[in-house]
């Protein structure tokens, strides 16, 4: 049950994407705190079918940054699934970033030891997270960011399995030109970031996606030919649209 704040928080996100007109963040000013944030964002998916989450902030620098302890999650409805062309014109603010993404082979209980996720792990897959955040300039507090799925707004996951463990470099292109890179190692301790996110969500199941968050900052979505390029000649494309 969301209590009187958290519902004009929610109606606010929903508002600013509706009308794809970003507006100042709203958390602190109505009282929202970060568990009053995640119940915005879950009660945001009611109904529809999650295929995964998202992982944000995953660098101490970050989680320092936004006065946090952990990392964020958001969640992926399969609807936000996306491959092909993809029009920027249904987003409020997009912005592309280069991450990879595992796909669970087995279920992870909340507690569940290190190396027991660590075996539940199939296969990762580079991903690219579009970005779409309605609180102007990307500015906000972790729990505008939290109550707003993390800024999570459509995905795109390559069809190559990778092996895992994984080392290397992300590398994005937009139209051939070099916007955003980043070594793999960036994103440990990858285990240690999913454990937690079994227990924050009650448990993650075999067969869901998981996005790593990203070694590299986020840049502004432009229309063009999107391409990331991974370790072992790996390659995702997609066409982003005006």
């Amino acid at each position: 049950m969301l209590s009187e704040a958290e519902k004009k928080l929610l109606d606010a996100i929903r508002t600013a994407r509706q009308e794809r007109r970003p507006r100042t963040p709203l958390a602190e000013s109505l009282g929202v705190d970060l568990a009053g944030a995640y119940r915005v964002q879950e009660a945001s998916f009611a109904g529809e079918e999650i295929v995964g989450y998202k992982l944000g902030l995953v660098s101490p620098a970050k989680q320092k940054q936004m006065a946090v302890s952990s990392p964020i999650y958001g969640r992926i409805s399969r609807a936000m699934l996306r491959e092909g062309t993809i029009s920027l014109g249904e987003f409020v603010q997009p912005r592309v970033e280069p991450e990879l993404a595992v796909v669970l082979r087995d279920a992870v209980p909340p507690g569940s030891a290190p190396g027991a996720v660590a075996l539940a792990i199939g296969a990762v897959f580079l991903g690219i997270d579009l970005l779409d955040s309605v609180w102007e300039g990307y500015r906000f507090s972790a729990a505008d960011v939290v109550a707003d799925n993390a800024s999570g707004g459509a995905f795109l996951l390559g069809d190559r399995a990778l092996p895992w463990p994984l080392d290397g470099d992300l590398a994005l292109f937009l139209d051939e030109e070099p916007v955003a890179a980043g070594p793999v190692a960036a994103l440990e301790p990858v285990v240690e970031h999913l454990a937690w996110l079994a227990s924050a969500v009650g448990g993650l199941a075999a067969g869901q996606v998981v996005f790593l968050g990203s070694p590299a900052a986020a840049v502004p979505a432009k229309p063009g030919i999107l391409e990331l390029r991974g370790p072992c000649g790996s390659l995702l494309l997609a066409r982003l649209e005006a």
